[in-house]
């Protein structure tokens, strides 16, 4: 067979489907850090603690070097959406080369 079958095309359509309505994305990471602080009697020292936060941060790369920026708890929300959509799309184009690997592999043979 050569080529990506009927099978083939209907699983590239749902994914490139899942592609075309992705939402704005943003690269990175967005944690939520609850930490302690460096004051030797606080209540972040007790048992059990009662620490500080929480602190939003964004963490990503730029030119091979991690960045991070600290975000408002308002910027978490109202950016929070678009980290999960970046996930979706970064999970779609996997599945859609995971594919794309397999018709290749198929019809040439190739990592047999």
């Amino acid at each position: 067979m050569t080529g990506p079958s009927a099978q083939d095309r209907r699983a590239q359509h749902a994914v490139t489907g899942r592609l075309a309505e992705a939402g704005f994305a943003l690269p990175g990471t967005l944690i939520h850090r609850m930490m302690r602080c460096g004051k030797p009697n606080c209540a972040c020292k007790a048992d059990p603690p009662r620490l500080h936060g929480p602190y939003h941060q964004w963490t990503r790369k730029i030119d091979g070097k991690t960045v991070t920026i600290n975000l408002t708890d308002e910027q978490a929300t109202r950016y929070g959406p678009w980290f999960a959509h970046a996930q979706e799309l970064r999970a779609a184009l996997n599945e859609l080369e995971e594919l794309s690997l397999r018709i290749v592999q198929r019809d040439e043979g190739w990592w047999t």
